[in-house]
């Protein structure tokens, strides 16, 4: 089994919201998924129950209980964990970074968010897990050409000496509309959204999930 913490500093980062179409993308390419919901709010969770039919498994849980959790989820043949963290520094973040074989750092092209990842890389690079950035609620790409803010941010991000993940999820209304159903962005109507969430979890799937080495 492998565990994928997605974590942020900075509230209204969408950290749930990408926690859930990671869940979902890895349910979706016929992985057992189970999401850890260690954020107060349950943002995570709350999406999860209103979903019709089969989807990711879903525990509500705490920081110290995600120990437990994850050892029953190994136990049961669980594939993929996704561990919800809440958007402060402390013990549930910290629990939710030990147990991670791959961190995913939420960012918003913003001044503020840039400012709380590298507070949060001051916590989890001791750790010495590996982590990458996701911008997350970018404005979109207008002519060809991408925004001064996602250029900004990105050079920020490279000053911090932190991988961006290849695969930008925008700013678009359908990511809150599948949240109310319990969707991911893949089982809508928007092609554009469903491909920045493909394109995520290809990417993440081949950081969480390398192939196996096949000795002679």
């Amino acid at each position: 089994m492998r565990t994928i913490s997605v974590i942020a500093r900075k509230g209204g980062s969408g950290k749930s919201t990408v926690a859930v179409q990671i869940a979902l993308a890895a349910h979706l390419r016929g992985r057992r998924t189970l999401i850890a919901d260690a954020d107060p709010q349950h943002s995570a969770g709350t999406a999860l129950e209103v979903r019709q039919g089969l989807g990711p498994e879903v525990a509500l849980t705490s920081g110290p209980e995600l120990y437990q959790l994850q050892w029953e989820a190994v136990r049961s043949g669980v594939d993929a964990m996704v561990i919800d963290t809440p958007a402060v520094v402390g013990e549930e973040i910290l629990n939710a970074v030990v147990l991670a074989d791959f961190c995913l750092l939420v960012v918003r092209p913003t001044y503020f968010d840039l400012a709380a990842a590298a507070q949060t890389l001051h916590i989890v690079r001791p750790l010495k897990k590996p982590v990458m950035a996701l911008l997350n609620q970018a404005p979109a790409v207008r002519n060809g050409v991408e925004p001064a803010a996602v250029n900004k941010a990105l050079r920020a991000l490279a000053a911090m000496r932190l991988l961006v993940v290849p695969a930008t999820i925008r700013a678009r209304a359908i990511y809150q509309q599948a949240m109310e159903r319990g969707l991911s962005a893949e089982e809508t109507d928007d092609a554009a959204a469903a491909q920045e969430v493909a394109d995520l979890w290809s990417y993440v799937e081949r950081l969480a999930f390398p192939p196996r080495v096949r000795h002679a």
